[in-house]
């Protein structure tokens, strides 16, 4: 392998590596949205809760 064929694969390399996780966030973003979505309904379910008093 020549000295061009190293630059060109660690260039490559390194745009796959900057490219694939900026593309994974755009097409992945319904899926955090719906976890995110029922955390935030738990939350406010235990935030509704009494707590008992022994008094």
């Amino acid at each position: 392998m020549s000295l061009i064929d190293g630059i060109f694969l660690a260039l490559l390399n390194t745009v796959a590596c900057l490219a694939l996780p900026k593309l994974l966030s755009i097409i992945l973003p319904t899926n955090n949205q719906n976890t995110e979505s029922s955390k935030s309904a738990m939350k406010s379910q235990e935030f509704n809760s009494e707590i008992p008093s022994f008094s």
